[in-house]
């Protein structure tokens, strides 16, 4: 299973999420499986900022994890996307959550993604999403909500599955 997390807090969000699916699956090297609903999320780290939304996106895809964070560093870079405050506002964050059962760590990708257990805005659209699966090896998505903190992040339904369109070809 290879999931991605979508998020932007800049603009128009939804759209910028829907422009983001139609140009990672413009390539015919990654295929959309399934996409969560979108969730309307606080912001973490750097709090004075607005709210996301965010969404999983379950993808087949013949790229390597590397050639794959590369190719959404690169459909972020597209749509505009800069990087100057860690945690920062962005009007599009694509991150590579898991990748089959590969665990890697370098300078440029850390897989499972390091931080993906202790957020509620990742853990529970992959919950709705994929089900209440076994992830890191030990413990279900359930099991790992449960052991977020309770003030945490809020994270509300903001649209149900199916906002994304048929259509995500094209741009």
């Amino acid at each position: 299973m290879i999931v991605l997390g979508l998020g932007s807090n800049l603009g128009d969000r939804e759209e910028n999420l829907r422009t983001a699916l139609r140009l990672l699956t413009a390539d015919s090297k990654v295929q959309v499986e399934k996409v969560s609903s979108l969730y309307e999320t606080d912001p973490v780290g750097v709090i004075d900022q607005n709210a996301f939304l965010n969404a999983v996106v379950v993808v087949k895809t013949t790229l390597t994890p590397e050639e794959l964070i590369e190719y959404c560093l690169i459909v972020e870079a597209r749509m505009g996307r800069v990087r100057e405050l860690r945690w920062g506002p962005r009007n599009i964050d694509i991150d590579l959550l898991c990748y089959d059962d590969f665990s890697i760590q370098t300078e440029t990708l850390t897989i499972p993604h390091p931080r993906m257990k202790e957020r509620k805005f990742v853990l529970i659209p992959l919950l709705e999403t994929v089900g209440d699966i076994m992830l890191y090896g030990s413990s279900r998505i359930s099991e790992l909500l449960s052991a977020c903190p309770e003030d945490s992040e809020a994270v509300i339904l903001y649209k149900k599955s199916g906002w994304e369109g048929t259509e995500l070809h094209g741009s």
